[in-house]
């Protein structure tokens, strides 16, 4: 399959376009001055497809994993990539061409690929227990060294996680405590949902199922001190609809939105369902318990980002704008539904907090935002040229724009020190820049965004648009 003559030809356009080399750069060149105490490594993960696709339905989601390593130490950067040589990686490479259809179609699909597994490892990465972790919501965890990037392989953890995985594991800062769920455990377009918990050294200690409303890709959940709530929108998944030739994943506006709410530690049977109109979060920043209350920020749109309806027709660019809202249920009243109230004007995504207040109220949210109110383009739908940092005390929102062209990736904070005030410490981003098509790591004050980046290191390629990143700071 020629990927221009696809619909969606512009995954395979400017820096959609997967990276095909592995690199290793010992320096990379720096301007500005690294602080000192930024001493670790930020990882960084999304889609390089290692072959062209079989189907014109290709969508980015489902592109091979490539992990991007910036080791920062001493005020110096050095770069590494690898591909996750998953074992859906292994079996094209062996073949030397594309196996699996879109999101593993069977109807796409060539026969060697069919019962055997096709995860791609693309989508998070996870630093747990002293262990490094790709993720991608429908397989297990792929673990990787954390120095060298060499494949590990997916992980079951003693057996005890036999099935998918969410790419949006949530970590109390307080008790080490890994939280994570998984939506359709059970197979593609099945309702039910896992919920698990990990210690501190990688032990599953908790693992309980439930069923869903229906049978929807749950991309994010939220995580308080005393609750943990399960969102469940009409972004469904259908088997049988994908053999009829229409899509895995489609957008049904005729469903409601429904939230599981659950206290930590309790039993499923004790699941109280919220509901609202319909509406999507692939995003949440944070959620906490306040008073009789569960407060959540989230990236709220009235549509699915960038995935059509049953029938494969595209989206409503306007419905499908995320913009930063706060979600908030009552648990002390009887009712079912909850309230909904945008706090942001700005097309925005990839929200992202101190993580020290993980589950506790937070001032500060850090996301990428155009700069300027415009409607979601699905063929431009990472392409935010500013990061912002929002003040929920004061209301205030600082802002950085790149210049014309140029795109930013999520953020990620590191705090200046241990013990430092929330939001006292740095914002790292990637950013693409176009006329050169090439990549640099930014870092920024967190709390003097709008000013010129403490310090650039310059890659001399692109890292391709992907989705999300973490930090691993350097032991002490």
């Amino acid at each position: 399959m020629n990927p221009t003559t696809q619909a969606n030809a512009h995954f395979f356009s400017g820096n959609y376009a997967p990276l095909t080399e592995e690199h290793d750069i010992a320096a990379l060149e720096i301007t500005g001055s690294f602080p000192p105490e930024l001493s670790g490594t930020l990882y960084r993960v999304g889609p390089s497809p290692q072959y062209a696709p079989r189907d014109d339905n290709y969508h980015w989601f489902s592109g091979d994993g490539m992990v991007h390593a910036f080791h920062v130490a001493d005020g110096k950067v050095s770069y590494s990539n690898r591909w996750a040589r998953t074992p859906k990686w292994q079996l094209e490479h062996e073949a030397g061409r594309a196996l699996f259809g879109t999101f593993g179609n069977p109807a796409t699909s060539d026969p060697l690929a069919l019962g055997r597994n096709g995860g791609t490892a693309n989508t998070s990465m996870l630093w747990h227990g002293g262990r490094l972790f790709a993720l991608e919501e429908s397989h297990q965890p792929f673990e990787l060294d954390a120095r060298t990037l060499a494949s590990k392989g997916h992980q079951s953890f003693g057996d005890r996680l036999t099935t998918r995985c969410t790419a949006h594991p949530k970590a109390d800062p307080e008790s080490g405590e890994l939280h994570f769920f998984a939506y359709s455990p059970d197979g593609p377009g099945t309702p039910g949902m896992l919920y698990g918990v990990m210690d501190a050294e990688c032990e599953v200690t908790q693992l309980q199922s439930f069923t869903a409303p229906y049978a929807s890709m749950a991309h994010d959940f939220m995580l308080t001190r005393g609750h943990v709530l399960f969102p469940v929108m009409p972004l469904t998944t259908s088997v049988e609809r994908a053999m009829r030739g229409k899509p895995l994943l489609a957008w049904d506006g005729d469903k409601r939105t429904h939230v599981g709410v659950m206290r930590r530690g309790s039993s499923v049977d004790t699941m109280r369902w919220f509901d609202t109109d319909a509406c999507h979060v692939f995003h949440v920043m944070n959620a906490w318990d306040d008073g009789d209350a569960i407060v959540a920020y989230v990236m709220q749109s009235d549509t699915a980002p960038g995935l059509p309806d049953a029938e494969g027709r595209p989206g409503d660019p306007q419905a499908m704008a995320a913009r930063l809202c706060r979600w908030t249920f009552d648990m002390a009243g009887a009712g079912t539904q909850f309230k909904r109230e945008y706090l942001d004007d700005l097309v925005a995504e990839f929200p992202r907090i101190d993580e020290r207040f993980t589950g506790r109220r937070n001032r500060y949210g850090f996301y990428t935002c155009h700069s300027v109110a415009r409607p979601r383009d699905d063929a431009e739908s990472v392409l935010y040229d500013s990061l912002a940092c929002f003040d929920f005390v004061t209301g205030e929102r600082r802002i950085h724009t790149l210049p014309p062209g140029d795109v930013f990736s999520e953020p990620v904070f590191v705090p200046r020190h241990a013990d430092a005030q929330e939001g006292d410490g740095w914002l790292l981003a990637v950013a693409w820049r176009e006329k050169e098509n090439r990549s640099d790591l930014l870092v920024f004050d967190a709390q003097a965004l709008a000013a010129a980046p403490v310090a650039v290191a310059r890659l001399p390629h692109r890292v391709p648009f992907g989705f999300h990143g973490n930090w691993r700071a350097n032991a002490s």
